[in-house]
């Protein structure tokens, strides 16, 4: 399924205007579950980071999570990167026009690449690795490049039916991914191994959050994927699915799963 073509239609869509942006990234926080689960991380980071800090959007996309990480604190620096150059412009110029870029920055970077010693106290790292072949060298350039007792939050899909993928026969729901999800042992195993000395992984995405991703996410893909008459239509689609879907994303923050879809892993260096 093409996934990045939709993602960038809906952006350039809402990209006309620094509060169409802002609507853009509600929005996202609203449908997407693992903008819930890493808004509740950051929040309880930021207690630990302190009112000032280096922090690094790794991957950083559309600006959601740097626009959110922007308003936890006014002293903290924060810099985005990713490899997408389009997206790196558009950021820089929506920071720009919102009066923020003296503190908030977007750079082209590869993070098989990117090593900085030594210098950010949070590293945000959301649905990236799954694209990422060499894994572990990432996660040794991310250990470089923090500070001792500095805090990598990670979302990524599980090996438990994430990217919609449960047997080995299936290929992944979204085309872009090198791999359909991460072990818990895994990941943890890895992390260690790149210099993180505590790390915690648990599931998000558990069943109401399964459901919600089917009604907010992979039925809007599948139609948009099908015609573009489905732009006109999606907004009735949501008017019906919205309300549950926001009911089964509180579900799934509250609740302990004991299996899931996604991960949320938090790393300390």
């Amino acid at each position: 399924m093409k996934y990045d073509p939709v993602k960038k239609g809906l952006g350039n869509v809402f990209n006309r205007s620094p509060f169409l942006r802002k609507l853009f990234y509600r929005l996202l926080d609203l449908l997407l579950l693992r903008a819930w689960h890493i808004k509740r991380e950051l929040r309880r980071a930021r207690k630990q980071v302190g009112e000032a800090g280096d922090v690094l959007d790794a991957g950083s996309g559309f600006g959601q999570y740097t626009f959110f990480m922007s308003r936890l604190s006014r002293k903290w620096r924060i810099k985005g990167v990713d490899v997408k150059e389009d997206q790196i412009q558009d950021c820089n110029e929506f920071f720009t026009r919102i009066g923020e870029h003296d503190r908030v920055h977007f750079e082209l970077a590869d993070l098989t690449k990117f090593r900085e010693e030594g210098k950010y106290h949070l590293v945000l790292c959301v649905d990236v690795m799954e694209h990422i072949l060499e894994d572990v060298e990432v996660f040794r350039n991310y250990s470089f490049s923090m500070k001792d007792g500095g805090i990598l939050l990670i979302s990524t899909p599980s090996d438990q039916g994430g990217s919609d993928v449960h047997d080995d026969h299936e290929d992944s729901f979204i085309e872009e991914h090198v791999r359909d999800g991460y072990n818990i042992t895994d990941i943890v195993t890895k992390l260690k191994t790149a210099g993180f000395s505590e790390v915690r992984a648990g599931y998000s995405y558990g069943w109401p959050g399964r459901i919600s991703w089917r009604l907010s996410m992979k039925y809007p893909i599948i139609m948009l994927n099908t015609s573009r008459l489905f732009y006109i239509l999606i907004p009735f689609y949501y008017l019906l699915t919205f309300p549950v879907s926001i009911l089964l994303n509180i579900m799934d923050v509250r609740l302990k799963h004991r299996t899931g879809t996604g991960l949320i892993v938090k790393a300390v260096k």
